[in-house]
């Protein structure tokens, strides 16, 4: 059974990677010259790529290529010319680190998150002023880098916000430790006098 080819992208990185590894004679010349009388044709070359393309099918070497199996991403999307930036933060986790563009987009989508772990009102407030400064410095164009699509955000508009998942946070843990409760004392009336007994003993 003939093994099925790579896709392009990674054909055409096996394909520099075999004329890398051919003889000087053998490699493409920058310069679209006229072939010479002892001169490597073009066709010679393409030739001697394909052939080692072949022989590295054979053995295996694209077998275990990362992504094998899977639709290449990005495909049929709208071209984003630091697309390579964005996924190199992404792929790491980064922080602090890109154009702003990126940068302040992904501490937006995480921002709620952010702001849910605080405790008080006045840190809320000084995570949002803080952010809208940045992003209002950043609209400016001030560095250079992609435009700037994020907003600041209404300050109160997340407090209140914020406020109302702090409520909803907090009854979720006041059921959580009633339902607990009620599972304790059911258990408990469930043993006889003698377990009750042992579990007194065991918690004293």
């Amino acid at each position: 059974m003939t093994k099925r080819r790579p896709d392009d992208s990674r054909l055409s990185a096996a394909r520099y990677a075999a004329e890398q590894a051919l003889p000087p004679e053998l490699r493409p010349d920058e310069d679209d010259e006229p072939v010479d009388r002892g001169q490597v044709s073009s066709d010679e070359r393409a030739m001697a790529v394909e052939i080692a393309i072949q022989q590295a099918m054979r053995r295996g070497d694209f077998d275990d290529l990362p992504g094998r199996g899977k639709p290449l991403t990005g495909l049929g999307g709208r071209q984003d010319p630091d697309w390579w930036i964005r996924r190199k933060i992404e792929r790491e986790q980064l922080t602090g680190l890109g154009p702003p563009a990126l940068t302040l987009r992904a501490e937006d989508a995480a921002l709620e998150e952010r702001l849910d772990a605080l405790h008080t009102e006045a840190q809320v407030r000084a995570v949002l002023e803080d952010f809208n400064r940045r992003v209002r410095q950043a609209r400016l164009q001030l560095l250079g880098g992609p435009p700037v699509i994020t907003r600041p955000k209404d300050v109160d508009a997340q407090v209140a916000a914020w406020r109302v998942r702090a409520e909803a946070a907090r009854a979720a843990r006041l059921r959580a430790a009633e339902e607990a409760r009620e599972q304790e004392r059911a258990r408990l009336a469930a043993m006889t006098w003698r377990e009750r007994r042992r579990e007194r003993r065991r918690r004293a």
